[in-house]
């Protein structure tokens, strides 16, 4: 039976690899993102160009796309809408307005569009059916601003608080859904490797057991375990991927 995957943020970091690692042949994957995928390689995929922190236009246009593509078996949230000074919201610079801002557009967008599938996930009686989250180690830990001294990168505020609140949605969402066979999930990465500065990553590799930083495929094999069959016994946990650095 072929599954209906909606990749959410399908273009960004982990979520264009996460398109390669779920490409076979009884998934249909489709990609909602503002930004088009570059994956001419995948042969069983879709893309539906939306930006996903217009709430509105989202639940306005949803409808037509599940009518279309199909109704979701499992969804997976890897967007990540901010606003162009995303950079100032660290402790110093950050204002109300960003503050607000940041928190409508992403943590509002995650738990909202993930009300939206879920609840046409509902109708489908006979499926079970998933949901994966993407937070962080942020989201359960306080920064450690020590990594940030003398570097291009500063501690963010904002992104602690979306990353928790994604947590305990997932919790939540999980505790109510059950009863449906819908299992929501989230999955919090430690730093990944994105061509960073070797300064910086030299000082978080030494926080990490493992001595280094993850690779988007670590993460996106995990998500990848959790839409499947193999996670059929798995709700409303925060799978952490992070080399250890949260056990120190």
């Amino acid at each position: 039976m072929k599954k209906n995957i909606y990749i959410v943020g399908g273009s960004g970091l982990i979520g264009s690899d996460l398109v390669k690692q779920l490409d076979e042949k009884n998934n249909n994957l489709i990609v909602i993102d503002k930004k088009k995928i570059n994956q001419k390689s995948i042969k069983n995929i879709k893309y539906v160009n939306l930006d996903v922190s217009n709430l509105r236009l989202f639940e306005k246009k949803i409808k037509n796309i599940f009518k279309k593509n199909g109704r979701p078996t499992s969804m997976i949230n890897c967007s990540y809408p901010k606003t162009s000074d995303w950079k100032n919201n660290d402790f110093k610079r950050i204002n109300f307005e960003t503050y607000s801002k940041n928190i409508s557009i992403h943590l509002n967008s995650y738990v909202w569009i993930s009300k939206i599938f879920i609840d046409e996930m509902v109708k489908n009686k006979s499926q079970a059916s998933s949901i994966v989250l993407l937070s962080s180690i942020y989201g359960f830990l306080g920064q450690n601003f020590n990594l940030y001294k003398d570097e291009n990168i500063r501690e963010n505020l904002t992104y602690s608080v979306i990353k928790g609140g994604i947590i305990n949605a997932v919790r939540s969402f999980s505790s109510y859904y059950g009863k449906y066979s819908i299992r929501i999930n989230s999955v919090s990465p430690g730093g990944i490797f994105d061509n960073q500065n070797k300064s910086f990553v030299k000082k978080y590799s030494k926080q990490v057991p493992l001595n280094r930083m993850a690779l988007k495929d670590e993460i996106s094999k995990v998500i990848k375990f959790l839409v499947s069959e193999e996670s059929s016994y798995i709700t409303g946990q925060n799978i952490v991927v992070d080399g250890g650095y949260s056990i120190i």
